[in-house]
C-alpha cells in the first residue's frame, strides 16, 4: 500500500479545512486516511462492465394504487375558524413590504 497522503499534505489539508492539527494524532490519522483511499482505489478498479445499474439496491417493483378520491372536504366547515374568508379565499395580513 502506497501512502497517498503524507504528513505535509495532512498539515496543509487541516489548514485549508480549518481543523486543529494534533501532532500526537498524525500517525493514526494518516493511517486511517490512507486506508480509506486504498479502499476507494480498490473500488475504482473493480470490474463493473457486465453489471447493470440499479435504481435501488434491492430488486423491487413499485406497488401503485389506484388514484381515487377517498374523502370529501367541507369548505364551509374548514373556513369557520379563518379570521377572513370570502368567496373561497383566505385573506391574510401582509407581512412583507
Amino acid at each position: 500500500m502506497t501512502d497517498l497522503v503524507n504528513e505535509t499534505l495532512l498539515k496543509d489539508l487541516t489548514t485549508l479545512a480549518q481543523l486543529p492539527f494534533e501532532p500526537e494524532q498524525v500517525s493514526s490519522t494518516l493511517s486511517a486516511i490512507n486506508e480509506v483511499l486504498e479502499l476507494v482505489t480498490q473500488l475504482e478498479n473493480a470490474e463493473t462492465a457486465e453489471i447493470a445499474p440499479l435504481a435501488h439496491p434491492l430488486e423491487r417493483q413499485q406497488v401503485l394504487r389506484e388514484d381515487a378520491v377517498t374523502e370529501n372536504i367541507d369548505r364551509s366547515q374548514l373556513s369557520r375558524n379563518a379570521p377572513s374568508f370570502e368567496d373561497g379565499l383566505y385573506f391574510v395580513p401582509k407581512v412583507i413590504e
